[in-house]
């Protein structure tokens, strides 16, 4: 008989893996695809030349590169215009050539792919496995039958982004992992193992595993299914081993009810994790092993108490996001997930939106580990358009197969707390579409009933009470206002702000506060994105003459990572003791939009956290503080302002003018009479030098971890001068490759790829990426009239 597992290890090799997989079976097949932009004749066929195509590793997002010679991804006669941030879609091709030794034949082979934007064909050997519309799910095709054993296999996928399809920047391509599968007859069915807990309590908690397991064999199969599960700490806690018998071309599902004494719970502040560690053995030879980590957690919703997470009330501090990683494109790096809800749980967030589409796995594995709620979105439209080539083409057909991808391959995980059904869908009024909705929440019960499902809804009017009946709570899209007049004609309606303008950030978050009825708020957005360009700026109604804008510009945290002025505003509403300090400029920072409707508000005050304004001696600034402390005083240059009060009645925020002189703006921040906090502004030097500060020294050299660089220009006193806009080259030592660039300007229109970037803001970043080899990486940057600035950066082997 085969050993399979010392044959794995030899395939694992000759695949170049560069990540783990839950699964044993499961080989990471990023690595050395050819690609070509546009049309190719026949491109699907084993005989097409293919070697003067571009090798590229998964993922990949051709939006993101530069046109042609331009060194830029920008052009203002895009077909995806203002809404897709003026980058160019179009049709590309993927090939993958791979060899499978004759010695598997007997052995399923499937391919997964985590999501292709979109509208993706696939072929193996010049055969046909079939068409995947939708950008944001996750599909697999059984390659089997077309497997040439023994000889060299040709995979392609053609992927077609055209026309306008998407309100936003979706990216093109490849964009998320894909999977390779070597399966004995008998294995585990995609998605088919699950851990769900019940009857949670501080002494026990029951889980309820459901493992499912296929036989593709001729004959029936006699085998051994060995289950595990082991505790946060990696105790084992419980063991069972089950006799099986599947008959051929069926599914066997092995259920079991475990009771877990004094369980860890899973939760935002310590999310601890379980795994379920299951083995398929057949006459001693174990033919699949897989884990499945799960959260030990209660979610409970009501008007009268709110939500309770594990018994106790929580407030949903939240934040929507598009798909994108900013100057990454949509390409989706595990580490650029990670951080995204690192940086976004820093700010405090606890929950976020996955607008409009279901996410990446990786950004799940990270609210698991991290302790992020997740509210799991499924679609943007449905039957109605709005866009002329998006998802309504393809809905009638393919809604029941996205969702079942999306609950299926997600309902593991702890983070994910409702399921929504989507977003702002056209006619919610029409009976046609309320029994739509009833038939996707119907149908999300039927997969997952542990979970409430939601929907996001614009122009709330009693006219869409038949559309929220359909829902378990109610997502309120920019309806502060109708919160306490809607309960007093539904108490029982549990609602919650889907989204809000940060503008108001006040009035949506103080209905929170004081209703258990409103469960929490979803700033648009928590993470800025491409696209959309300039409505947190010029706003609506968007036109083409908006470029250079390219960025919406409208989110909590900058598409690098930092913070901007309405984050700082979010940390007095959700935290005591904070306190921040802005300047209004004495010019506009852009131009003006003087068309914008009074409706269009995604947009902050102009502020920046800048005191460099020469040529405005003694002109009188506007100065801002954000305060959640009991009172503030404000100093310039050590003289005193004065002091005032911030509580709920001044919004938590005051405000001075202060006839501009150069030096130091100083607010103190005063609890119970005694200083509590303090925040600085100064005028800063001419810029005389770089600081580049990693987010890590240390990244795993797989092949896909990445490191983010930041580099602040400095006077010679190390203070950020946020008027310095140099232009910073990068080269670098040892192995990593520069995966992006980027500074947050929304009207930058420079290369993200570029081994070059302006500073904005006295900023910029650069992306490194390992490469797969371990050791030393140097990445250098060098600037006219500044010494050269290093840092080290470690890749260590796994």
């Amino acid at each position: 008989m085969i050993n399979f597992f010392s044959l794995f290890l030899g395939i694992l090799a000759c695949f170049q893996c560069v990540a783990q997989s839950v699964d044993s079976t499961h080989i990471l097949f990023d690595d050395q695809w050819r690609f070509f932009k546009g049309g190719v004749e026949r491109g699907q066929t084993v005989t097409v030349d293919d070697s003067h195509w571009r090798t590229v590793d998964l993922p990949h997002d051709w939006s993101i590169e530069d046109i042609g010679s331009t060194q830029s991804p920008f052009d203002s006669n895009a077909i995806s215009q203002v809404g897709g941030g003026f980058t160019v879609g179009g049709t590309g091709w993927y090939r993958k050539s791979f060899f499978i030794p004759s010695i598997l034949q007997g052995k399923k082979i499937h391919i997964l792919f985590e999501g292709i934007y979109m509208n993706a064909d696939v072929w193996l050997n010049g055969e046909h496995l079939g068409n995947h519309p939708y950008g944001y799910t996750s599909f697999s095709y059984d390659l089997t039958p077309l497997i040439k054993f023994g000889e060299k296999n040709m995979l392609a996928v053609q992927v077609k982004n055209e026309g306008q399809n998407s309100r936003w920047y979706s990216g093109s391509g490849i964009n998320r992992h894909v999977w390779i599968q070597f399966l004995s007859p008998v294995h585990f069915v995609e998605w088919g193992t699950q851990a769900r807990t019940t009857g949670v309590s501080s002494s026990a908690a029951i889980v309820h595993t459901y493992t499912a397991v296929e036989n593709n064999a001729t004959t029936p199969q006699s085998v051994q299914l060995l289950s595990t599960i082991l505790d946060p700490h990696g105790n084992e806690i419980a063991r069972w081993k089950r006799e099986i018998q599947v008959s051929p071309g069926t599914v066997y599902t092995d259920t079991q009810i475990i009771q877990i004494d004094r369980p860890q719970w899973w939760s935002t502040d310590q999310p601890l994790l379980y795994s379920l560690h299951t083995q398929i053995v057949q006459q001693q030879e174990t033919l699949q092993k897989q884990e499945t980590t799960f959260g030990i957690r209660s979610i409970h919703f009501d008007a009268e108490t709110g939500f309770l997470l594990n018994g106790k009330p929580m407030k949903l501090k939240g934040g929507c996001y598009h798909n994108d990683n900013g100057p990454l494109g949509s390409r989706s790096y595990d580490r650029a997930e990670e951080r995204r809800v690192e940086l976004m749980k820093a700010s405090g967030f606890n929950a976020i939106r996955c607008s409009h589409n279901p996410p990446p796995p990786a950004f799940l594995n990270a609210c698991d580990r991290l302790g992020m709620l997740v509210v799991d979105e499924a679609f943007d439209m449905w039957e109605d358009p709005k866009t002329p080539y998006d998802y309504h083409l393809y809905f009638d057909s393919w809604w029941k197969k996205d969702i079942e991808s999306m609950v299926l391959r997600d309902l593991n995980h702890p983070s994910i707390i409702m399921w929504s059904i989507g977003n702002e869908i056209p006619n919610r009024q029409k009976p046609e579409v309320v029994r739509l909705a009833h038939a996707l929440a119907a149908y999300i019960g039927s997969l997952d009933n542990s979970r409430p499902v939601t929907s996001a809804v614009n122009d709330v009017k009693e006219d869409k009470d038949p559309f929220f009946a359909a829902l378990d709570i109610a997502g309120y899209n920019y309806a502060d206002t109708s919160y306490e007049p809607d309960h007093r004609r539904k108490p029982q309606r549990v609602m919650m702000g889907t989204e809000s303008y940060a503008l108001e950030a006040f009035d949506y978050w103080m209905p929170v506060v004081d209703h258990p009825y409103v469960i929490g708020d979803f700033i648009w957005t928590g993470f800025d994105y491409i696209g959309e360009a300039s409505i947190g700026w010029k706003g609506y109604m968007q036109e083409k003459s908006f470029f250079p804008w390219n960025l919406a510009y409208c989110g909590d945290i900058d598409i690098c990572g930092w913070k901007r002025p309405q984050s700082y505003y979010r940390d007095v509403l959700w935290s005591s003791g904070r306190l921040s300090l802005f300047v209004h400029p004495p010019e506009p920072s852009f131009e003006m939009n003087p068309r914008i409707e009074p409706w269009s508000k995604w947009n902050w005050e102009d502020v920046v956290a800048d005191w460099n304004w020469k040529g405005s001696e003694n002109k009188p600034l506007k100065v801002d503080v954000y305060s959640s402390c009991d009172e503030v005083e404000l100093f310039l240059n050590g003289k005193s302002l004065g002091r005032k009060a911030t509580n709920r009645s001044t919004k938590f925020r005051t405000s001075w003018e202060v006839p501009w002189q150069a030096g130091e703006l100083k607010a103190i921040g005063f609890k119970n009479k005694k200083q509590l906090q303090q925040t600085v502004l100064v005028s800063a030097g001419e810029p005389v030098q770089m600081v580049l500060a990693p987010d890590r020294t240390e990244i795993q050299a797989a092949g896909q971890d990445l490191c983010y660089v930041t580099i602040e220009v400095q006077d010679k006193d190390h203070h950020l001068n946020p008027k310095a806009d140099n232009l910073i080259h990068f080269t670098l030592e040892g192995p990593a490759t520069i995966a992006g660039v980027g500074n947050a300007n929304p009207m930058s229109l420079e290369s993200y790829q570029l081994p070059k970037r302006n500073a904005w803001r006295g900023k910029c970043m650069v992306i490194l990426k390992s490469t797969g080899q371990p050791g030393d990486i140097v990445l250098h940057a060098t600037a006219e009239g500044m010494p050269e600035a290093t840092v080290n950066i470690r890749a260590k082997a796994e």
